[in-house]
């Protein structure tokens, strides 16, 4: 496997399965690969991926027969092939209680979340499940048209829905987000909201707005979280975020002050911090017990980054 950006280096940001788009018309085909009995199938049920927990290791990967017993799927979405050709496709048991699945020998149910943060799987198995989880939450909440109210139906191997009553067609939304370090020189500006671990900050975020560009959009949400105005920003990676289906677009931008005023309905706390305390946050040796996200996140990698002053501002 080669990574060849930062943004493949990111958690849920590698994926190198061959997604077929041009193909995903072909009903034939998809049949074809979804009934060769070395397709693989990522089970989710409630939203949360099934393992297989009877190995050394965790597996989220199954063969057709070992989930079907369980009932029809609610979803069924054909990811691509893998390198040596096996297809791979997600499936939702949305009418399956999690407690059957959880009482089947060899089985268990554990949220996306959790399995990034103690990197159950290797970066390529993490970015083929945050895909699935992103796709499978996309249909469960749409399933009627937005244009007439109609019920909507699944087509192109589960990557369009289409409404027969108006013919429209809808494509799978993904809700670009900002997330940020200001930098002051040797300073970078981390908040924290009431929701995070104790003594945890991180960069700030927020959704970009129809007509804005993503500068725009980052200043702004300094600006409005911290009172702080930044003049140049520059990108740094992005990251798929499958909670439900973001796109975390990671920046850095120049600070043109450093007056820090806190909008209490956004951020509990706002303040910046020097190279060597984001260093040692990130390590777990910062000696107010201060922390920073985990590497999964992309908020992480940039405040790594600025610790290592490996990032460029024009």
């Amino acid at each position: 496997m080669q990574i060849f950006d930062r943004s493949a280096a990111v958690g849920f940001g590698f994926n190198p399965l061959n997604r077929l788009s041009e193909s995903r018309g072909d009903q034939q085909l998809i049949q074809g690969l979804r009934s060769d009995p070395a397709t693989r199938f990522m089970v989710f049920i409630d939203d949360v991926p099934l393992l297989d927990v009877r190995g050394a290791q965790p597996n989220p990967f199954f063969p057709a027969q070992a989930w079907s017993g369980f009932g029809p799927a609610g979803h069924e979405i054909f990811m691509g092939q893998d390198e040596n050709g096996v297809a791979l496709f997600a499936v939702s048991l949305d009418g399956v209680p999690a407690q059957t699945a959880g009482e089947r020998p060899g089985l268990e149910l554990l949220d996306l979340r959790s399995i990034a943060t103690r990197g159950l799987f290797p970066p390529d198995v993490l970015g083929e499940l945050g895909a699935a989880k992103s796709i499978l939450s996309w249909h469960a909440r749409h399933r009627y048209c937005a244009n007439c109210g109609a019920p909507s139906r699944v087509s192109s191997a589960g990557w369009r829905r289409d409404c027969d009553a108006c013919g429209a067609q809808h494509f799978p939304r993904v809700d670009p987000v900002v997330i940020m370090l200001a930098v002051d020189g040797d300073r970078c500006l981390l908040g924290r909201q009431a929701r995070f671990a104790p003594g945890m900050y991180s960069a700030l975020a927020g959704f970009l707005e129809p007509g804005e560009t993503i500068e725009d959009a980052v200043r702004r949400e300094i600006r409005e979280e911290a009172g702080v105005s930044c003049a140049e920003v520059a990108y740094f990676a992005s990251q798929p975020w499958p909670f439900p289906a973001s796109l975390m677009i990671g920046c850095f931008a120049r600070a043109c002050d450093t007056a820090v005023v806190v909008d209490q309905a956004e951020l509990e706390d706002a303040r910046w911090f020097s190279r060597d305390e984001a260093r040692r946050m990130l390590d777990g040796t910062h000696p107010g017990g201060l922390s920073a996200p985990k590497p999964f996140a992309i908020a992480h990698h940039l405040i790594r980054a600025f610790a290592d002053g490996d990032y460029r501002l024009a």
